[in-house]
């Protein structure tokens, strides 16, 4: 077991987030004696604890427990970790020149020890209900929650009853049972799932997980805020002087519950409150439209959700269709200081989760991938603006769904003793599996090329943007590619190559892309050749106008994803398999 520097003594009281009445601080959460809520907050010594982090954090490791004196455990004796928390906050590369946001970064939660965010919950709750001394408990899931708290009682000697939809993936409820947990898989939704788990746990008198109304789900989230927080600042500077810390413009997330998202609001509550940065963010909390009952509240202005019953997703660990409690806390957080929910597609999740794998490198399940499709959305809205700074929470891992995104042709099998040589039987294979189904994105665009289409020019005077377009080519076809990176040089290039399509930057040294245009234009093995102009300089109206009959298609930089775009690119193909 992992060691963590003991904690300073803090005192720690219960305020009712209904009627503001405080009482001692006690596990299991109380309700309110008060008005009879049941979302109670953890308030802490602030002050105590400002002055307290500079010289403490110094001596501590990067893991959850990091700031252990904004967590509601008396006794460190009965901390359970394996190292949860302390996860990357990656800078997006490829995805980021795509869409022109280059303050795009992504928490990769997938980092902890069974690939979720939900580890930090189940740390954080399995270790107060040791310090209070309960032995079994019962708690209902779509999969997540249930194999975090199943690795963690394991760890802490605790019985867990798991009671899971009948939709969740069997390949979870293995990974569940292989950890000791009991697997009841009840043969209906989510939400009543957790009305079969609630009468069980009554029936045999052991503890329930009530989930957001349990403090420690909502207090093990806001260190997921706290660590973006100390993490940003590292890779853009402090705010301002005497601000340590630093806050993202927007934190995306998927929600079924919204339990992240409120635990990472009440991190940066706190973290105001304590002088360590400077603004709260804006939250855009994402569903799946086959079970958006936030999405759908927030939009007719109700501050109380109405509920979804019959969800219609494939992205089953979002799909609750009674958020409860936290839908009216989040209504009113982004009410006041500002945010959105939106709802995307399962097609548009499971594109993103592709997306997201084939451009940098991130492999993730279908929930987190629905956070990255609501990024594309509120971006080509314009509700997000390109230049703020946005963090992503990415969670999960893809085996659940990976036949959503492979094609039948994905593996391709060759023979012991074929009579030609490999690499042809191969690109044989390749070449006959290489006509498939239309997507809606720019790279599923790119299949649609004519079979003709093998050779393409790419010139770019900026290597990193070159790259970027050699990669999404590559994702989606066997094509030769050739780059050159002055417009001289790429003059000679299809000169001597005959591309059959350039993709032309027009601000480049030496010779820009309308000369080269101009060239082709005058050389009659040239001219017929299509020409995608891609470039991040607004043009003016007499540029537009020389353009007029030389390209098929002009391509804003650092807006590959927007649908006008995408469409655009559709009917191009479209326009070059009928001519």
């Amino acid at each position: 077991m992992l060691t963590i520097p003991s904690a300073i003594p803090i005192e720690i009281e219960l305020e009712c987030g209904t009627c503001g009445h405080r009482q001692a601080y006690q596990i299991p959460t109380p309700i309110c004696p008060k008005c009879g809520s049941e979302w109670m907050d953890a308030r802490y010594d602030y002050e105590r604890v400002r002055r307290l982090w500079p010289d403490i954090l110094q001596q501590r490791p990067f893991t959850m427990w990091r700031y252990r004196e904004l967590l509601p455990l008396h006794n460190d004796e009965y901390q359970i970790t394996m190292g949860e928390g302390g996860t990357p906050l990656l800078r997006t590369h490829n995805l980021s020149m795509m869409l022109g946001t280059p303050n795009l970064f992504i928490k990769d939660e997938r980092q902890n020890p069974t690939n979720s965010f939900k580890d930090r919950q189940a740390a954080l709750v399995i270790s107060m209900l040791k310090e209070a001394g309960v032995t079994e408990m019962a708690v209902a899931s779509t999969g997540n929650v249930a194999i975090s708290y199943s690795a963690y009682s394991s760890h802490a000697g605790l019985k867990l009853w798991t009671f899971l939809p009948s939709l969740v993936p069997s390949e979870k409820m293995r990974e569940i049972a292989i950890y000791g947990s009991e697997v009841v898989k009840v043969t209906s939704t989510y939400d009543e799932t957790k009305k079969v788990a609630a009468r069980f746990a009554k029936h045999k008198d052991i503890l329930i997980d009530r989930g957001i109304r349990d403090i420690g789900t909502r207090e093990s989230m806001k260190t997921l805020a706290i660590e973006v927080a100390e993490q940003l600042a590292a890779e853009l500077g402090p705010p301002q002087p005497g601000i340590p810390w630093r806050t993202p413009d927007w934190y995306i997330q998927s929600v079924s519950g919204g339990l992240g998202p409120a635990g990472f609001w009440k991190g940066y509550q706190e973290l105001y409150q304590m002088g360590m940065v400077n603004k709260l963010p804006k939250l855009a909390l994402i569903q799946a439209s086959g079970c958006a009952p936030m999405v759908h509240s927030y939009n007719k202005g109700l501050s109380e959700a109405e509920p979804v019953t019959n969800p219609n997703t494939r992205v089953i660990t979002i799909a609750t269709g009674a958020p409860g409690l936290a839908y009216s806390y989040l209504y009113k957080v982004i009410q006041q200081h500002g945010g959105i929910f939106e709802e995307v597609t399962d097609e548009e999740t499971f594109r993103a989760l592709h997306v997201l794998a084939k451009m940098e490198g991130l492999s993730m399940e279908a929930a987190a991938a629905a956070a990255f499709a609501g990024l594309f959305k509120l971006l080509s809205k314009g509700i997000i603006q390109r230049h703020e700074t946005v963090v992503i929470n990415c969670s999960g891992h893809t085996f659940p769904v990976e036949k959503y995104l492979l094609e039948e042709d994905w593996l391709k099998v060759v023979p012991p003793e074929s009579e030609a040589p490999v690499i042809d039987t191969v690109a044989g294979i390749i070449t006959s599996s290489s006509q498939k189904p239309a997507s809606e994105d720019l790279l599923g665009a790119l299949e649609q090329l004519d079979t003709h289409v093998r050779r393409i020019a790419v010139i770019e005077d900026n290597p990193e943007a070159a790259r970027l377009l050699r990669r999404i080519l590559q994702t989606r076809g066997e094509f030769q590619i050739d780059e050159a990176h002055t417009g001289k040089a790429g003059l000679k290039l299809i000169q001597r190559t005959r591309p059959d399509l350039i993709l032309l930057d027009m601000m480049m040294p030496d010779m820009d892309g309308f000369a080269v245009l101009d060239q082709m234009k005058s050389d009659e093995s040239l001219k017929d050749v299509p020409v995608i102009v891609i470039t991040a300089k607004e043009l003016t109206k007499e540029e537009s106008r020389r353009l007029q009959g030389q390209i098929q298609m002009l391509l804003q930089k650092g807006s590959f994803m927007d649908d006008e775009l995408l469409e655009g690119i559709k009917a191009l193909l479209g326009e070059e398999k009928g001519g």
